[in-house]
């Protein structure tokens, strides 16, 4: 058991209108402000900022488009806190402008597989976090199959890790995230789940992102996306436990309270 770091609360910010949860509750520039001031006076370490949904069956977003969403979020943040954020995309063009806005972090849910992404990310010189995905967001949930689910999650991530050393990425600057629910089943996830100290034992980083997923309804028997939080705690309560170093959350304080009372019990 790995206790010694305290696990960070990433706080998503999703700057889109379809996303599965809280698709169009932020895209409009006041909104994203306050809920990342709420975010940050919850106890978010870092904020995850995306401007195209990743949700099954989600439509391809255009450059400028994404841009046009994400970057002036970046800046507003930057001229009242200090805080981590994070830009989630998949886009090379993206990535170098979200740092240059201020960002300090990429998280790709492609795992830098896109034209010019591992290259730019090489240049960045910021960490980067690698997402396994089966097949893409449109489709990757129609029937995904594995004969082995934690063995090749586990050799895609080195597969890309290998990628990102031989490109320039420094290992300090390498994140590894098994990527629950993107072409997975409730089994897959569960698979995954109980087999985080595997990922942890990789010797990077590990991210996990489960909040208010389908398959935390699908535990609960269909409840509905704004009944999955206690639930979603739990699960990253239960993840920092197995060593996880960053937990990516819509709920920031019920999460911050959960890993309070692990972080305590821990200590007694």
């Amino acid at each position: 058991m790995k206790t010694q770091d305290k696990t960070k609360i990433m706080g998503i910010l999703n700057v889109t209108p379809d996303s599965f949860s809280d698709g169009g509750q932020f895209i409009n520039h006041a909104a994203a402000i306050a809920q990342v001031k709420q975010m940050l006076a919850d106890g978010a370490d870092i904020i995850d900022i995306g401007g195209e949904s990743t949700r099954p069956g989600a439509e391809d977003v255009t450059l400028n488009d994404e841009l046009d969403r994400v970057i002036p979020v970046i800046k507003a943040i930057r001229g009242f806190a200090d805080c981590l954020i994070s830009i989630d995309t998949s886009k090379a063009t993206v990535m170098r402008e979200a740092i240059r806005a201020g960002a300090n972090i990429i998280n790709d849910v492609r795992a830098l597989q896109d034209e010019d992404a591992l290259q730019t990310a090489a240049e960045l010189d910021v960490p980067v976090c690698l997402m396994h995905m089966q097949g893409q967001p449109r489709s990757m949930q129609a029937q995904p199959e594995y004969s082995h689910v934690v063995e090749e999650v586990k050799q895609f991530l080195q597969q890309r890790v290998s990628a990102c050393l031989q490109a320039g990425i420094k290992k300090d600057n390498i994140i590894i995230d098994p990527g629950f629910g993107f072409g997975k089943t409730l089994t897959h996830n569960l698979s995954l789940f109980n087999a985080l100290d595997e990922f942890v034992e990789m010797d990077y980083p590990v991210l996990i992102g489960v909040s208010r997923k389908t398959m935390i309804g699908q535990i609960l028997k269909d409840a509905p996306v704004n009944k999955r939080v206690v639930a979603s705690a739990i699960m990253a309560a239960l993840a920092a436990q197995q060593g996880v170093k960053i937990v990516r959350v819509h709920d920031v304080k019920a999460t911050a309270d959960a890993l309070a009372v692990m972080d305590c019990l821990n200590k007694n």
